[in-house]
């Protein structure tokens, strides 16, 4: 492999950045982060990673869901398939949920948020690895 795999963090809490950026050189990856919506898609644009770590309670409430309609929307492949993996609590803390209730004129009711994995707050170390994992495996096209 002549370059690292890079992944982008989108998350608010820079202690957290901090601990997944440990967590996630330790097992050799590139580590970029931004801290709101606007940064993530700033960086993403810029870095290009393999894959995104988000979270969608940031400074603006729901701003990782905004996030993830704003870069799917773009009409370049790469932005339309990189993989994501939401990490948050707004299951715990809120009624919304990763799906709309209604259409929208872009997204039907019941359409889920097009990302590729979810991982509960607080983050488990290992599962976030495996799930990192899995999910360049299969953008990858293998399986695991």
């Amino acid at each position: 492999m002549s370059e690292q795999t890079k992944i982008l963090i989108v998350e608010d809490d820079k202690d957290l950045v901090a601990a997944l950026q440990i967590v996630l050189q330790k097992r050799g990856f590139d580590v970029v982060a931004a801290y709101d919506a606007p940064g993530g898609l700033a960086k993403a644009e810029e870095a290009r990673p393999d894959l995104i770590v988000l979270d969608i309670m940031m400074p603006d409430a729901t701003e990782g869901f905004h996030f993830v309609w704003t870069l799917r929307l773009r009409e370049e492949e790469y932005f339309r398939t990189v993989p994501i993996i939401v990490i948050s609590a707004i299951h715990q803390r809120t009624e919304l949920r990763f799906y709309p209730d209604s259409a929208d004129g872009t997204y039907q009711a019941g359409e889920f948020l097009p990302v590729q994995g979810f991982i509960d707050k607080p983050v488990d170390p290992a599962e976030l690895l495996r799930e990192v994992e899995r999910q360049l495996g299969l953008a990858r096209g293998g399986e695991r």
